[in-house]
């Protein structure tokens, strides 16, 4: 009878010991998925970063007249370069937003040039942008629903307590900010 005064206690420490280890690791789990969504994120802006040379070198011999749309759409990606160089999640939101509807105001432009519609390269560009755009928004989502399953992970009782006691810290979200943001771009040519 004496055992079991010693074994209760012991048993209820190790349970607490038992449970405080797997909500530990399980945060740990969702703070690394989170991390891991925003490297496909980032993966796929890189592609898009590097397909935007391409689409301006293609087009400036067709608009010689529209400088400052391309000079618009380089500074927008030079400054989303820098954002992302720097991890500074926030601005690179803000920063790809601004890109874009640089973009976007490209395209537009675009739509006046005929020889530029039909142009082979512009064509795959167009195609390759295109499918990195989609690939980017798969990716924000995937990159969101990870984060809201971390931020729940450290905000719900009781693992808060143990989130707190490790200074876990909430993900944020990829938003868009801007209204003009939420049109959709059109990429046709």
């Amino acid at each position: 009878m004496e055992h079991l005064v010693w074994i209760i206690p012991a048993a209820i420490v190790l349970l607490l010991f038992l449970w405080a280890m797997g909500t530990y690791n399980g945060l740990v789990s969702r703070r690394n998925a989170a991390k891991n969504a925003w490297s496909q994120i980032d993966v796929q802006l890189k592609r898009r970063y590097d397909l935007i040379p391409n689409l301006v070198e293609t087009a400036k011999g067709y608009m010689k007249h529209e400088r400052e749309t391309l000079e618009a759409v380089i500074r927008a990606r030079q400054q989303a370069v820098d954002f992302r160089n720097a991890g500074n999640i926030g601005e690179l939101m803000k920063a790809d937003g601004a890109l874009t509807q640089s973009l976007g105001r490209l395209f537009a432009v675009a739509e006046g040039y005929p020889d530029l519609k039909a142009n082979q390269n512009m064509l795959s560009l167009q195609e390759e942008l295109t499918s990195t755009e989609n690939r980017i928004g798969f990716a924000r989502q995937a990159y969101n629903d990870a984060v809201m399953k971390m931020n729940n992970g450290i905000e719900q009782f009781p693992a808060n307590i143990i989130a707190g006691m490790f200074n876990f810290k909430q993900g944020e979200f990829f938003e868009v900010e801007a209204p003009e943001e939420r049109k959709v771009v059109k990429v046709s040519f």
